[in-house]
């Protein structure tokens, strides 16, 4: 079941409560097993959502243990390997402290789609689009750069003025509703939020990849994008956030009251 709270303040102020209790049990009892777990959810839900067929178990055994699954396109194995890369590569940027960048954005792409398209991975979209089953147009080619521009100064700006998940949120939705490159944007947009609440210490914010959620997911987004509902998404993704921490406070035998 999706559900909210009845103000973004609220929720905010529960999750840096939780987040302070998670931080001081996760130095004496987080282990890489639970992290290796999340993280296997994290890619396995993230790729459910852009339509990868590969369960839970297949794409455990395709990027930890190297396996070939019958039956699954070249494509969703390469999908898999390649989120796991990208995943990898956010989690170092956390640890050497590197700040996010149009730079690491493109790297992070590039990572996204290595052996699935080589001639756009990296690279901002030349033709224009249209996002499948929704109203909202993103801006044509010859505007991209300039909307990219634009957000990285808002990001620049912003980073030290916002709390972490409307930060994050807020990157997530302006990159996916300008929607800079010809495939991947979705999956770069959910790294670049999950790379900005790493490294303030925040758990993989995991959107699953189920109907109920899913549209829930695109019905936020699409509220930003044709009616300027803003809220709408930071409190999905917050809502997300909360899960999350309440999730790991429960594995760490921390009770809650969620």
């Amino acid at each position: 079941m999706v559900r909210t709270m009845t103000t973004l303040s609220a929720i905010l102020s529960l999750i840096d409560q939780r987040k302070s209790v998670l931080d001081d049990i996760r130095q004496r009892l987080d282990n890489i097993s639970i992290r290796e777990a999340l993280q296997l959810e994290f890619l396995y839900e993230s790729s459910r959502i852009e339509g990868n067929t590969l369960t839970l178990r297949e794409t455990q055994l395709v990027i930890q243990e190297g396996m070939t699954i019958s039956g699954k396109s070249l494509r969703e194995h390469l999908e898999a390997i390649n989120h796991k890369e990208a995943l990898t590569f956010i989690e170092e940027l956390v640890a050497q402290k590197t700040d996010f960048s149009e730079y690491v954005l493109k790297q992070i792409h590039a990572l996204v789609l290595h052996g699935i398209d080589r001639e756009h991975s990296g690279r901002y979209r030349e033709l224009p689009v249209l996002i499948a089953g929704s109203p909202h147009i993103p801006p044509q080619p010859h505007h991209v750069q300039s909307r990219m521009d634009e957000y990285f100064q808002w990001y620049n700006e912003q980073q030290s003025q916002l709390h972490p998940v409307i930060l994050a949120a807020e990157l997530h939705e302006r990159l996916v509703t300008i929607h800079p490159f010809i495939d991947g944007n979705g999956r770069t947009a959910r790294l670049v939020m999950n790379l900005i609440l790493l490294r303030s210490g925040f758990p993989l914010a995991i959107i699953q990849g189920d109907a109920e959620n899913r549209i829930a997911y695109y019905d936020a987004l699409e509220a930003v994008q044709t009616q300027g509902k803003s809220d709408a998404f930071v409190m999905f993704i917050a809502q997300k956030v909360f899960d999350a921490i309440n999730r790991y406070l429960i594995i760490l035998g921390q009770p809650t009251n969620a």
